[in-house]
């Protein structure tokens, strides 16, 4: 019996041994596939992750393409600056910094809360922007807390450097930070919170080509995060420069004769379509936008009553009085009512029951001194006669109530009143009396200064109306600058129904609003072609009655342009509360006279230089120099006067 017992108990033991010898064998077994995986498939993973531990990425970041006038001037520049980035790839309590970071950058310690948690959702590979800007001071603090603060990070960065006392500042735009609405809309797909873009005018239309492309710098760092080396770098790509179509001559002219005053200028190339001054005030200071917005800058702006942030040349939608008169014209001839229509101004008329004033007893009025006198009698008439819908066929003819598709952000369309526009946008039907204000410009007409200008310049041109646009052709590719036209729709090129008697008609009239007999005589230049329409438009105050405020005074409209057929330059002048159209027609002429004597200048120049003997010449041989004249755009019938002609 012992001995079953002892020989039961020793097989017990050899199985479970065997057993023993198993599970030590599947554990070895398991423990060599870690190891394998670990040494061998998974080698080149935790070589790159052991890398990362120890090599920081550092953006480089592309400085912005400056901008340049027409003529090569420099208008917005770029300066160095240093600013202050907080890593979080460092294990460390930052709340236990942030006094300490507080105190030594001077920002608060709820500011830098808010800047973490708005970025909370970054990677925490991205830096994050704490200040920027930074003094030699604050430099010096960080290097001198480099061990304690390792995660205090500076950059070298390029920072836009704006001209003084907002000037261009509508047409240039500023640039920001992302904001967190913009990263939601589709056109922000790319970009990240922190970076800087564009916010408005050409900064925001061509950001895409001016922001360039971000490098980074692989450094290496110890265990306290502090940098020892550099493994490699990835360069940026600087952003593209790009030349306005701004001349910077006119551009101080319009900014010049805006001055403490509300409104806007522009002048254009009727020929191109290029903006070459666009000025609009009150301004804003777009260096205050550039580093940090403070909320007390920001908050006197958004509380000023005259909205210092609306680029007033495209984007305020005013009555456009009398300057409407021209597109009056341009229809009563083309429908053949004008041409024999003879109107006795006794100081008004009546129309369906009720009395429509006129500022004086004109007499008799046609069309030849309808324009000049600016009888608001003669265009009440001619309104009746030719009804809302025609009116408004010619209006959009020539762009009025559409937007002109200029390459800036933010355009406005104005409005044409039609039957169709009350019926879509007020549900009731159009009466006839309504028709009457309408014909001087008044009622529900609104145009923005480009609309006036490009419309009036069209018509003088002989029927053709180009896209303005603010960038020189040929600077962006030809698909690039397809999209960013494609994003500012509008009228573009069209051609105005206009023959070439009724053409001589119209631009004659306007040249005579400029003479003793008409509306702008005071705005006349000796011995310049000029031609124009002014406008007295009344306006309908929103401040509260019986504040000491200049509201109700009406706004001073002059669409003026030179020579008055095939022009070379138009200009348009709305002054808000400027009361008298006489009143913009002589800051129309500031403008005007600026680019002629720039002209006559060049034209002087040029007989020096064709004078002038070339080196090695002898005496009395000098250089020809020719000049191609302009290919007339208007009917051929017509004959194209200079905007300088000698003698006048």
């Amino acid at each position: 019996m012992d001995n079953e017992r002892i020989d039961r108990e020793e097989k017990l033991s050899a199985t479970k041994l065997h057993i023993a010898q198993y599970i030590v064998a599947f554990v070895l077994f398991v423990l060599g596939a870690g190891l394998w995986r670990l040494q061998v498939l998974g080698a080149s993973n935790y070589r790159v992750l052991a890398e990362q531990n120890r090599i920081r990425k550092v953006p480089v970041l592309a400085p912005r393409g400056k901008i340049f006038d027409r003529e090569g001037r420099i208008i917005v520049d770029n300066y160095p600056s240093v600013s202050c980035y907080l890593l979080r790839e460092q294990q460390k309590n930052l709340a236990a910094d942030l006094p300490l970071i507080s105190s030594g950058l001077h920002i608060s310690v709820d500011q830098i809360e808010a800047t973490l948690k708005h970025f909370q959702y970054a990677p925490k590979y991205q830096p994050i922007p704490l200040k920027a800007d930074i003094t030699p001071d604050e430099q010096a603090f960080i290097a001198a807390h480099r061990d304690e603060l390792p995660e205090l990070e500076t950059l070298d960065e390029q920072r836009r450097l704006y001209p003084r006392d907002g000037f261009a500042a509508h047409l240039i735009g500023y640039v920001g930070e992302v904001s967190e609405n913009d990263l939601n809309q589709e056109k922000y797909a790319a970009y990240s919170p922190g970076d800087v873009v564009g916010k408005s005018g050409v900064e925001e239309a061509y950001d895409a080509v001016l922001r360039g492309v971000d490098g980074s710098r692989d450094v290496i760092v110890n265990s306290h995060g502090k940098e020892v080396g550099v493994m490699g770098q990835e360069l940026a790509t600087p952003g593209q420069d790009l030349r306005l179509t701004i001349d910077l001559d006119l551009q101080i002219a319009a900014e010049k004769a805006l001055e403490g005053k509300i409104g806007a200028i522009v002048a254009m190339d009727p020929h191109t379509g290029e903006i070459l001054a666009m000025a609009s005030r009150p301004t804003f200071d777009p260096n205050e936008f550039a580093v940090r917005l403070t909320q007390a800058y920001w908050k006197g702006i958004m509380e000023n009553p005259d909205h210092p942030m609306m680029n007033k040349a495209i984007q305020a939608q005013v009555a456009p009085g009398s300057t409407f008169k021209v597109i009056m014209t341009l229809a009563g001839l083309q429908e053949n009512v004008a041409q024999d229509m003879h109107v006795e101004c006794n100081g008004g008329a009546t129309f369906y029951g009720h009395f429509f004033g006129c500022d004086k007893h004109h007499g008799g009025v046609d069309i030849h001194n309808a324009l000049p006198y600016s009888c608001d009698t003669f265009y009440y008439t001619l309104a009746n006669k030719l009804g809302i819908d025609k009116i408004a066929e010619y209006g959009h003819s020539v762009g009025i109530g559409e937007k002109t598709g200029i390459d800036l952000p933010d355009e406005q369309a104005g409005i044409l009143p039609s039957q169709q526009w009350k019926l879509r946008t007020q549900h009731d039907k159009w009466y006839a009396g309504e028709t009457i204000s309408v014909g001087i410009g008044q009622g529900a007409t609104e145009a923005t200064p480009l609309q006036l200008a490009r419309a009036l310049s069209g018509i003088a041109s002989g029927g053709m109306l180009v896209r303005p646009h603010v960038i020189l052709p040929g600077q962006v590719p030809a698909d690039e600058q397809s999209a960013i036209e494609s994003s500012y729709p509008g009228s573009g090129v069209a051609k105005i129904p206009l023959t070439a008697a009724n053409w001589q008609i119209i631009t004659d009239d306007m040249a005579n609003v400029l003479s003793p007999i008409g509306t702008a005589a005071e705005a006349h230049l000796d011995g310049v072609d000029f031609a124009g329409k002014t406008g007295t438009a009344d306006v309908v105050s929103g401040r509260k009655k019986g504040t000491a405020d200049k509201s109700t005074i009406p706004n001073a409209w002059f669409v003026g342009m030179a020579p008055r057929r095939n022009p070379d330059i138009v200009v348009a002048v709305l002054w808000e509360h400027g009361y008298w159209g006489n009143n913009s027609a002589k800051l129309a002429a500031q403008v005007v006279e600026a680019y002629v004597s720039k002209q006559r200048a060049k034209a002087g120049n040029l007989m020096k230089l064709a004078a002038a003997p070339k080196p090695g010449a002898t005496d009395g041989q000098a250089t020809p120099v020719t000049q191609t004249p302009k290919q007339e755009e208007t009917p051929a019938a017509a004959v194209k006067t200079t905007a300088v002609p000698a003698g006048q």
